[in-house]
């Protein structure tokens, strides 16, 4: 039977998890139809983390504010590389930045491990489906060798543009959203 009760306090409890996985279902939805995720939706998430950490978290002020900013950065550096190399949009690396802004560093971490898996396994069927495992493997290799051989950030990013329009395009707010989400309720904070 419902308890409203016991609704009610579990929900105190988490909604900001809810804030979150309500955020990424919508930025996965846009990111499905136009290949973007907008500054509209990042932007504003990252920073009202900030406010929700420094003045409702369990640890308001700055110590809260201080492991925002840390989830913040972790967001950043699990997706910043994949970036570099123009495998990944921005709008994606600010995604998962947003994520880190609500639920710091730790839980950031572990939400990227599974969207990794996620975005693993669906690009796999992509390339699958459309034939062109040779193709792409590849270009994995060729990557690889790049980031190995060729020093100058600027260098990657100019052989990134012009890599990016033979490329199948992902749109990685689904496997942000997918992973992030199956982490939260494997681990209970959607309960």
């Amino acid at each position: 039977m419902f308890d409203v009760q016991d609704f009610t306090a579990r929900l105190s409890e988490t909604w900001p998890c809810w804030v979150v996985t309500i955020t990424l279902v919508v930025a996965a939805i846009i990111d499905g139809k136009q290949l973007k995720v907008p500054n509209w939706i990042t932007f504003p998430m990252i920073a009202t983390g900030w406010v929700y950490s420094f003045t409702l978290s369990a640890y308001p002020g700055w110590e809260g504010l201080f492991l925002s900013l840390v989830g913040t950065a972790v967001g950043l550096a699990v997706l910043l590389p994949a970036y570099a190399v123009g495998g990944m949009g921005a709008g994606d690396v600010k995604l998962m930045a947003g994520v880190g802004a609500w639920m710091w560093g730790t839980v950031t971490f572990f939400a990227f491990a599974v969207t990794a898996l996620v975005g693993g396994v669906i690009a796999i069927g992509m390339v699958l489906s459309r034939g062109a495992w040779n193709k792409h493997n590849n270009q994995f290799w060729s990557i690889l060798n790049e980031i190995a051989t060729v020093k100058d950030p600027e260098k990657l990013a100019e052989i990134a543009a012009q890599r990016k329009p033979s490329m199948f395009l992902l749109p990685y707010g689904i496997p942000i959203a997918i992973g992030s989400i199956a982490y939260f309720a494997w681990s209970g904070m959607l309960t």
